[in-house]
């Protein structure tokens, strides 16, 4: 039996207009597989490096990587979902912007009743990166109440969830942000203090800030904008850990720029971590359980129609989003 499915693909690497909407249909699942019908989809930024090519995949491709819904079927071996569970996940590979699909289960999980299903689109692949930065991308020695961290673009969607988080295990929280009201939002989730790096020298602010010290940890997303000068925020022994390249990938460097502090440089990704249906589940009950205390809130102020996804990956490029961003597909 198959089902109709409207779906986002791609023919060709390129810019928004290349997003398509196309009609498809969707199977059975197959072992080890379940079929899900989407409430609501995220929208992340590694959708628009597969979309440009910056990370490439087999063309035609089904964009994104994050949804939630309602399991309609479910393959031989998956004993860890049902038909009828709500469910979420952030995946490989790609293939979210749609209606429904048939997808490998081990990265979904059952979404608690508490949690909403725009909600559970939107946090899952943000509060999963978020997760394993604060809770396993640690400095040497790791990281303690009062530490100080910095924390690039804090007032996006994992930004914005890592304020939160860092709150509520006593860490002091640098932001950056690209606008005063970025950073005032920034402070609003618990950051202890935001720059504003289109006008301050975030350098220079961080060290004021730390009284000299520097950070033991800097979380940077952006990459070649902020990578170099990040280095230059790290206590000696500290960490740069760069998990994504909004401006653009880093420059090659001479790794003697290290020796100065003895400093270590780490290029994380999700999808290592969520490697197995263990340490996936593990991650999101950790995730769950932040958000179900209260101490992390989701903020989506952003909601697309899937035909509107053209506008929506202009948007996040043009950096004039903030929090999180789902794409409806109903």
């Amino acid at each position: 039996m198959t089902l109709p499915s409207r779906a986002i693909q791609i023919n060709a690497f390129g810019g928004p207009e290349q997003m398509k909407l196309v009609d498809t249909q969707v199977g059975e699942p197959g072992p080890g597989e379940i079929r899900i019908r989407h409430e609501a989809v995220g929208l992340n930024y590694i959708d628009v490096y597969q979309r440009t090519g910056l990370y490439q995949n087999p063309l035609p491709l089904q964009l994104g990587m994050e949804g939630a819904g309602i399991v309609e079927a479910v393959g031989e071996g998956v004993t860890h979902l049902a038909v009828g569970d709500r469910a979420a996940y952030a995946s490989n590979p790609p293939g979210s912007y749609c209606e429904r699909r048939v997808m490998p289960a081990k990265c979904v999980v059952k979404l608690p009743e508490a949690i909403g299903f725009e909600t559970g689109a939107a946090m899952m692949l943000k509060g999963l990166t978020a997760q394993y930065l604060l809770r396993q991308t640690l400095p040497q020695g790791g990281l303690k109440a009062g530490d100080f961290v910095l924390f690039h673009a804090a007032a996006g969607g994992v930004g914005l969830i890592a304020c939160q988080w860092a709150r509520a295990l006593g860490l002091r929280l640098i932001g950056t942000a690209g606008s005063d009201d970025k950073c005032a939002l920034a402070i609003e989730h618990g950051a202890a203090h935001a720059i504003n790096y289109r006008r301050d020298d975030f350098v220079a602010q961080v060290k004021e800030i730390t009284g000299g010290a520097g950070v033991k940890v800097v979380y940077d997303s952006v990459g070649a904008d902020t990578f170099m000068k990040s280095l230059d925020c790290l206590a000696p022994f500290g960490l740069l850990a760069n998990f994504g390249s909004s401006s653009g990938k880093p420059a090659p460097f001479d790794t003697s720029v290290l020796a100065k502090n003895s400093l270590y440089v780490t290029r994380p990704t999700l999808f290592t971590h969520i490697a197995t249906r263990e340490r996936t589940q593990a991650m999101a009950d950790d995730l769950f359980a932040v958000v179900a205390s209260g101490a992390v809130k989701i903020r989506i102020d952003q909601r697309y129609p899937l035909a509107e996804v053209a506008q929506a990956h202009r948007d996040l490029e043009a950096r004039a989003t903030t929090g999180c961003s789902v794409l409806l597909p109903g």
